[in-house]
C-alpha cells in the first residue's frame, strides 16, 4: 500500500514532522520571549529553565547575544527597532516553515532549504557563544538548534524527494 499524501502531494511523515517540529519550535520561541520580557520587567524573575547558575536560560536572552543574535547592535543602537529578541525572529522562521512547507513546489522546497541552512548557521554561532562566552548551558536553547537541524534534514528530504519526482515525470 503506497504511504498516505496530502492533496497537494506533501507526504504524510512530513506534515507530520514539519507540524511537530514547528509546533515545538514556536512553543520554545514564545517560552524565551515571554522569559526574556518577565525578566526584563522584574529582575528578580526566576524561570523554570534556570536550573542552576551555570544552567540558566534567562541569562542567556537577556545577554547581549539575546537580541539581534549580538551583531545587530554593533550597527544599530541596542533599543532600536531592529534589534529585535531572538526569539520573535524564531517565532517569524517557525512559522514561515510551516506556512512553506505545505507548498509542493520546488521553489517552496528550495526556500525552505535556504532558511533551514541559515537557522543551523545561526545555531552553531549561538551554541559556540553559549559554551565558550557565557559558559552556560541552556535547555531551551539547545532544544531549538536540534529543532533546527530537524527541520534542515525534513526540507532536504523535501527537495531530494521533489527532484526525483521531477525526473520521473520528464522521463515517464
Amino acid at each position: 500500500m503506497a504511504p498516505s499524501k496530502a492533496p497537494a502531494g506533501v507526504p504524510r511523515w512530513e506534515r507530520l514532522a514539519r507540524g511537530l517540529l514547528c509546533l515545538l519550535g514556536l512553543l520554545l520561541s514564545v517560552y524565551a520571549l515571554h522569559v526574556e520580557l518577565s525578566r526584563e520587567n522584574d529582575p528578580e524573575y526566576r524561570a523554570m529553565c534556570d536550573l542552576a547558575e551555570s544552567v540558566s536560560c534567562s541569562k542567556v536572552f537577556t545577554s547581549r547575544w539575546g537580541r539581534g543574535f549580538g551583531l545587530v547592535q554593533l550597527v544599530v543602537a541596542k533599543d532600536s527597532a531592529l534589534n529585535q529578541p531572538n526569539s520573535l525572529l524564531g517565532i517569524v522562521f517557525y512559522s514561515l516553515q510551516l506556512g512553506l512547507g505545505q507548498m509542493a513546489s520546488s521553489t517552496a522546497a528550495q526556500a525552505l532549504v535556504m532558511m533551514s541552512w541559515v537557522s543551523v548557521a545561526g545555531s552553531v554561532y549561538l551554541a559556540a557563544i553559549l559554551a565558550f562566552v557565557l559558559g552556560d548551558f541552556c535547555v531551551v536553547c539547545v532544544s531549538t538548534y536540534i529543532v533546527n537541524f530537524a527541520l534542515l534534514y525534513t526540507n532536504m528530504k523535501r527537495r531530494t524527494g521533489l527532484k526525483g519526482r521531477l525526473q520521473k515525470d520528464k522521463t515517464g
